[in-house]
């Protein structure tokens, strides 16, 4: 099952983008909740990793699932989708989970013009076979940023 997001676009003739915003602010949170759980100030190292989840007090426990909470209340329209990210997520291997918090840290650090190209080259390639796949990145990476960009120009004009 595709999941599908909803996001403003930056760019208006750009395709639509699955960003999982609201997610990624949760992920965000949650990462950043060990400094605070421990009671750590945010520029100190860890004096010790974050205790299990059996051992956290209730306060601790309410601060880490409230957003989740405040989330499945106002967007009824998404719990199933919400339901389902949960058992997929379950499901990576810390492998997977591993790169798929790399491609986050990657797309938001690139610019409009970078991902407004990273949409168009997905899109192309969902379609492909893996051998069609590699020789387009092989191409790709042979590309100057201007071919690059005439290039999404013209996977645009044929949509």
């Amino acid at each position: 099952m595709m999941f599908r997001y909803r996001t403003r676009n930056p760019l208006p003739n750009a395709p639509r983008t699955r960003a999982p915003r609201r997610r990624l602010a949760l992920l965000l949170a949650c990462l950043a909740a060990p400094a605070a759980l421990a009671g750590d100030p945010p520029d100190s190292p860890p004096s010790a990793p974050p205790p299990a989840w059996e051992q956290l007090t209730p306060e601790q426990r309410e601060i880490l699932i409230a957003p989740v909470r405040d989330r499945w209340n106002s967007e009824p329209e998404r719990r199933q989708s919400m339901l389902e990210h949960a058992r997929r997520w379950q499901e990576l291997t810390p492998e997977q989970r591993r790169r798929a918090r790399h491609g986050r840290h990657r797309w938001e650090h690139m610019s409009p013009e970078q991902r407004a190209q990273t949409r168009v080259l997905f899109q192309t390639m969902r379609g492909m076979d893996p051998e069609q796949r590699s020789a387009l990145k092989a191409q790709w990476r042979q590309m100057t940023p201007e071919q690059r960009r005439e290039w999404v120009e013209r996977q645009r004009g044929e949509e």
